[in-house]
């Protein structure tokens, strides 16, 4: 088992700094569980701390990005982006200011936390925001890919980091571009289209599909806004059908932006794998993604479904 996302925060954040990037980061009573407690302890002036407050946390940032700095944001994702919706989009997006959300704990796999905690609608909340760009990486090695491609590109980005420990698919050398979405795996029979920890499940699924003689490509939708919608449908015009695959609701997020683009450009038989339009519940990460069906297993029950 690798590390997990959330670990590549406060460890990159020093360092950008390190390397002479004017960042800092803002965040709201929970730097130790995001980790920008360690850009604190290694350059205290960097980090701002606003006590749970996460709206004045936006507003501080946005304050700050004014002034030239690369901000970034804390807290969870249920807060850093659900409570704070209004000030990221009137004044973060409505401005266009160099403001980074990349909060913490998303997904299912925040585990025995709870529904309350569990954040299953960010990727629908930011991706329908004018100027937003949304990164969801399947590792640490992607985590800091995204992180320092977020600080490199002016504008606002929303990086969604996780809390479980998730095996390493990537190494410090590979590299990721914004709009790019990678082919991890061929295949000719059906396309799977993952984003953050699913992309580990989906490669799972594809070697348990080949035991079955179905062959699947599998695709790591990085950069899910921008959409690599190239990538996306010269796989499905290939394979002829399409999976996807996410620790999200099925509603708004990765399934609705690769059913879109094929709805608009070329029409495919389309499962969407993910959360069923309901809240968590408290549980440990592993137990969590077999009890909502988010498992290597059932993206094999959904593919062949769909082949059949």
């Amino acid at each position: 088992m690798g590390k997990a996302t959330r670990a590549a925060y406060g460890e990159t954040l020093i360092e950008l700094a390190a390397e002479g990037l004017d960042v800092m980061a803002v965040d709201a009573d929970l730097a130790g569980s995001t980790t920008t407690a360690k850009l604190g302890a290694a350059y205290p002036q960097r980090l701002v701390e606003v006590g749970i407050a996460e709206q004045n946390m936006i507003g501080v940032a946005a304050g700050l990005s004014l002034t030239g700095k690369i901000v970034f944001t804390g807290s969870f994702a249920v807060f850093g982006t659900g409570r704070v919706y209004d000030q990221v989009r009137n004044t973060v997006c409505y401005s266009e200011l160099n403001v980074k959300l990349a909060p913490t704990h998303a997904g299912v796999t925040v585990g025995p936390d709870g529904g309350s905690h569990q954040m299953l609608e960010d990727i629908a909340l930011m991706r329908v925001l004018p100027r937003m760009r949304v990164l969801v990486p399947a590792d640490y090695a992607s985590a800091k890919a995204a992180l320092r491609l977020a600080a490199a590109t002016p504008g606002p980005f929303y990086v969604r980091l996780g809390r479980a420990e998730i095996p390493e698919l990537y190494t410090a050398e590979d590299d990721f571009e914004l709009g790019q979405a990678k082919v991890l795996r061929q295949g000719s029979d059906v396309t799977l289209v993952a984003c953050g920890v699913e992309v580990n499940a989906a490669l799972e699924a594809a070697q348990l599909l080949e035991q079955r003689q179905i062959s699947a490509e599998v695709i790591d939708a990085f950069s899910i806004k921008p959409l690599d919608t190239a990538t996306i449908l010269a796989s499905a015009e290939k394979t002829g059908r399409v999976v996807t695959c996410e620790e999200h609701s099925v509603i708004g997020g990765l399934g609705s932006a690769v059913a879109e683009a094929l709805s608009e450009e070329l029409p495919r038989p389309l499962a969407r794998v993910g959360v069923k339009d309901r809240f968590g519940q408290s549980g440990e990460p592993d137990e969590l993604l077999r009890y909502f069906e988010l498992d290597a297993s059932a993206i094999v029950a959904s593919v062949e479904k769909l082949c059949a």
